[in-house]
């Protein structure tokens, strides 16, 4: 099969090779809806595919974006991806997707390999185990945004919930309610993930603002794997908690599951939030009470914040974190 230049689409649609760059490009400023369906006809006719490598290299772009990811297995962050991707996509990049699993050996891989394929830009959910390496991009003024989780030494542009916010907003609603012995149970903190952290926190301030105890036997992190583990303890304590928040939706999951093997009532034996809306939680039996991240309003700005630093011609290094704000999602499990 012949290869179709941009040349001969020009000619199809009597106009120049410039213009018909434009055209490929999305400028169309200067360009007038006659021009622009005579290029999309003469496209259509002549079956043209532009060549991406001569474009990466006439531009100096290759117009990807690697999205690193810590764990994909997290409603959010398909959420996010999702955002990311078709925003990204709006623009003309293409996206990778990588799936860290939380392993910083994994990360390192995938940030190797992304550089290696000389990629635009990156949106990172970093593992925090690989400082040298971010120092490096951020050295060399590479484009990068960290989502979801902060390096506060670094200065990397990051995106990120009020985390103490929404913890704060949980055992409000769990105190207006009547509860008092509230327990917190997230996911591992070992390498100090800032969500986790920060929601633990914020949860301490709150219980503290409220007058009530706070009671290291109920505060947990585990792996995913040993959570069911963990409720067992608390359940065994003289006093189990009145309520739990779930610090995110894989810890959700793992409550509900406990709860229906316990036959515990839910919110009669044990009231239940959840920090991060889910699927299943609108139609669950009961309905369930979250804390709702922006997801959507985050993606965006991490690309925003990307494409300023790919497009900025003074590649300057990047320092803010941007914090949004939580919505609670009133159910019945509380």
């Amino acid at each position: 099969m012949k290869n179709i230049t941009i040349g001969e689409v020009a000619e199809q649609a009597k106009v120049s090779k410039s213009t018909v760059s434009q055209y490929l490009n999305k400028r169309y400023e200067y360009m007038s809806e006659a021009t622009r369906k005579r290029i999309e006809a003469a496209i259509e006719e002549l079956n043209y595919h532009p060549n991406i490598v001569a474009r990466s290299l006439k531009q100096k772009s290759t117009f990807t974006v690697g999205v690193i990811v810590a764990n994909i297995l997290h409603s959010f962050s398909t959420q996010i991806l999702r955002t990311i991707e078709n925003d990204l996509n709006k623009t003309g990049f293409h996206v990778i997707i990588c799936n860290a699993d939380d392993q910083p050996e994994k990360e390192r891989n995938y940030i190797e390999m992304l550089l290696a394929k000389q990629v635009d830009g990156l949106i990172i959910f970093p593992t925090g185990g690989n400082i040298d390496l971010y120092e490096q991009m951020k050295k060399k003024n590479f484009p990068v945004v960290f989502m979801d989780r902060k390096i506060e030494e670094l200065g990397i542009d990051t995106v990120m919930l009020d985390n103490h916010q929404a913890a704060r907003m949980a055992i409000s609603e769990f105190v207006e309610s009547d509860y008092t012995k509230i327990s917190i149970i997230t996911t591992s903190i070992i390498r100090n993930t800032s969500p986790r952290v920060e929601r633990i926190e914020g949860y301490k301030a709150a219980m503290t603002e409220h007058g009530l105890p706070v009671l290291p036997e109920y505060i947990k992190t585990a792996d995913a794997e040993d959570l069911q583990g963990v409720l067992q303890e608390l359940f065994a304590l003289e006093a189990p908690p009145e309520a739990i928040l779930a610090g995110n939706d894989i810890v959700l999951i793992e409550v509900l599951k406990f709860a229906k093997e316990h036959r515990l009532a839910i919110p009669g034996d044990v009231a239940v939030i959840g920090i991060d809306e889910v699927s299943f939680a609108s139609f669950y039996t009961p309905p369930i009470t979250v804390v709702a991240q922006p997801t959507i309003k985050m993606a965006n700005k991490a690309t925003e914040l990307l494409l300023e630093q790919i497009n900025s011609e003074n590649k300057t290094a990047r320092t803010a974190i941007y914090r949004l704000q939580p919505s609670l999602i009133k159910r019945d499990s509380c």
